[in-house]
């Protein structure tokens, strides 16, 4: 688990972010960063980089290596400080929360603006490269893809799905991203695998969610990681969240990554209510929903 780093914020001084850049700038090409290259990169003295690598340390914001070379690189609380300080100077956020979730591949806390909204930190590869890289050192080519460049990626790709499905799907709005970090709008409810329905709503629930992909489809889109953990259900209706793996239609396994989200969500009703949910053939739904021709399930595949 990572550690929330709201609270250092306020200790932390310009240049220590200046060295916390320049370790990201120098990460680029190799995990580690030499100390002797960490002047050019983040601009400071040699004297001055000294002494930030020692307040950085102290605080968990880097790690240091002194095997082949004396070498550093960012911890995720480090990434987290540089995505979290942009924002704070972006006036996206004036406020830090509790935590809203977390798991593998992101952390989510609630934070303050104008009204709540919810923080998402990617951590997408941070566990594997940690221990499979822990002393490796990579130079400037394509086999180089750190933990950093893998959870800001996910960011960006999620941040641009947000961005193209919403208003027209029920996505959370997205407000801002940097590097690994999305800011977006709290969602209200819970969610769908904590939620229980009265017989007469359940397959209206199922619909609606159906609809939902329909949409997305229509926008050129598709989940393909969806389940009963990734909706948040409420008064207003549903929300769907974590589009890091979403694909765009014409992505050669988009039809199969569209059965599988099709399949999931009708599985999941199916199991719970079974006594309400009758059997439906998810193939024939999202053959519908592929050809823009989802209407009900009634109309379509039971």
């Amino acid at each position: 688990m990572v550690r929330n780093v709201a609270g250092l914020l306020p200790e932390l001084e310009t240049e220590d972010f200046y060295l916390l850049s320049g370790i990201e700038q120098g990460m680029r090409f190799s995990e580690w960063v030499q100390r002797e290259k960490l002047p050019t990169f983040s601009g400071l003295t040699p004297e001055e980089v000294e002494y930030r690598l020692e307040r950085c340390l102290k605080r968990g914001l880097i790690e240091k290596k002194t095997i082949q070379y004396e070498g550093y690189t960012l911890a995720f609380e480090g990434y987290d400080a540089l995505a979290l300080h942009t924002l704070v100077e972006r006036d996206t956020i004036s406020e830090f929360g509790s935590s809203l979730g977390v798991g593998k591949e992101s952390d989510v806390y609630e934070v303050r603006s104008y009204k709540p909204l919810a923080l998402k930190y990617h951590r997408e590869g941070y566990t594997n490269f940690r221990e499979v890289h822990k002393e490796r050192d990579y130079t400037a080519d394509r086999d180089h893809v750190s933990w950093m460049y893998t959870a800001r990626k996910a960011a960006e790709r999620e941040y641009e799905t947000l961005e193209t499905l919403y208003p027209d799907v029920s996505v959370p709005r997205p407000i801002d991203q940097n590097r690994h970090a999305i800011v977006m709008e709290k969602m209200d409810g819970v969610e769908l695998s904590r939620a229980t329905f009265e017989d007469d709503q359940v397959l209206g629930v199922l619909e609606l969610l159906l609809r939902e992909l329909a949409r997305a489809h229509e926008s050129r889109y598709v989940h393909a990681d969806m389940s009963e953990y990734n909706v948040f259900v409420s008064e207003d209706g549903v929300t769907i969240f974590d589009w890091p793996q979403a694909v765009p239609t014409d992505h050669e396994n988009a039809a199969e990554f569209l059965r599988r989200d099709v399949t999931n969500l009708i599985g999941y009703f199916r199991r719970k209510y079974p006594q309400v949910v009758p059997e439906i053939d998810t193939a024939t739904v999202a053959n519908a929903i592929e050809a823009g021709s989802f209407e009900s399930l009634e109309a379509d595949a039971i």
